[in-house]
């Protein structure tokens, strides 16, 4: 499955689409894979993928010698204001 985001492979496809997205719009996310082994409701094993960020949004910002001086942010509904 493609799609199976549970698996150690789709996790792993996950967190880099996490990590590369919010990269490009100037944020440093850490995320991090977590192996939950079997799970008896799904049958089956799973990996979580956690993060650092706060109701979806990040956290910090990278440096600015790292990106261009910049004073956008990501407000509450994932749009970008300019201040």
């Amino acid at each position: 499955m493609d799609h199976d985001f549970c698996n150690v492979d789709g996790a792993r496809r996950l967190k880099q689409r996490i990590e590369e997205y919010w990269r490009e719009r100037g944020y440093n996310v850490d995320v991090k894979l977590i192996e939950a082994g079997f799970v008896a409701a799904m049958r089956s094993a799973r990996t979580d993928v956690r993060s650092d960020m706060v109701n979806g949004l990040p956290t910090k910002r990278q440096a600015a010698n790292d990106r261009g001086s910049s004073s956008e942010r990501p407000n509450s509904r994932g749009f970008v204001e300019v201040a």
